[in-house]
């Protein structure tokens, strides 16, 4: 899928549906600031056709409340290199920012969560995660990926044989605190229910539209409180 189409996409049903908001019986609860808390820094890793920038209000909630954030834009960050290489970048990001050793927690949107499990999974990184949050990433696949031919697309479609490199060990995932944040709305992640991992913490939001997610602030909310966990 192209970025024209998908913001074509996005403003058309931006059109046809009411502003977001917190559904009845919906009750938050605030995160409270801990600026002397000693938690490990926070990478945030974007999704497709993102920048670093889509984690803007996150990061400054992040830093806040205690955090030190630090958000990655991959390069190219469209889908047209493979998973595995964009897990490598940020393999090399993280060792460049933090040394090979430092402890960290994980915050991973959309494609990113995939390139983070496979950071994680693959190229050593579980052993230095405390927290692993995702946001709206198929971790079941996607049937929109069969939109686009591009390598990272096409390892985002159900029964790829990416996803199912990654679900042959997935549990190793729960020895840390696991969140998966995602909302029933999702048109982009198709089944929404793809964003759901069957270990650790779920939270289900309903934000209208996907590229909201991260800026949305029930879900930044969320994301602090899988910090604390």
């Amino acid at each position: 899928m192209s970025g024209a189409v998908r913001r074509t996409a996005f403003l058309l049903i931006a059109a046809l549906l009411p502003a977001a908001g917190t559904c009845a019986g919906e009750r938050t609860e605030p995160a409270q600031s801990n600026a002397a808390h000693t938690s490990p820094p926070v990478v945030l890793v974007p999704g497709i056709w993102d920048t670093s920038s889509v984690f803007n209000r996150m990061a400054a909630r992040l830093g806040e409340a205690g955090w030190r954030a630090l958000a990655i834009t991959l390069e190219p960050h469209d889908g047209s290199v493979a998973l595995e290489q964009s897990a490598d970048e940020l393999r090399r990001f993280i060792d460049a920012k933090l040394g090979p050793r430092q402890s960290l927690d994980m915050v991973a949107f959309s494609m990113g969560g995939l390139v983070a499990r496979y950071y994680a999974q693959r190229l050593g990184g579980l052993a230095r995660i405390v927290h692993f949050v995702t946001i709206s990433t198929p971790h079941h696949g996607t049937g929109t990926a069969y939109l686009g031919p591009l390598p990272g697309v096409r390892e985002m479609r159900p029964g790829s044989a990416f996803l199912q490199d990654l679900d042959r060990d997935a549990a190793r995932l729960a020895q840390v605190s696991v969140t998966s944040i995602w909302s029933p709305l999702d048109i982009v992640i198709s089944p929404a229910v793809s964003s759901r991992l069957p270990f650790g913490s779920e939270v289900q939001i309903p934000v209208l539209l996907h590229f909201l997610m991260p800026g949305d602030e029930r879900v930044i909310e969320a994301v602090i409180r899988g910090l604390k966990r």
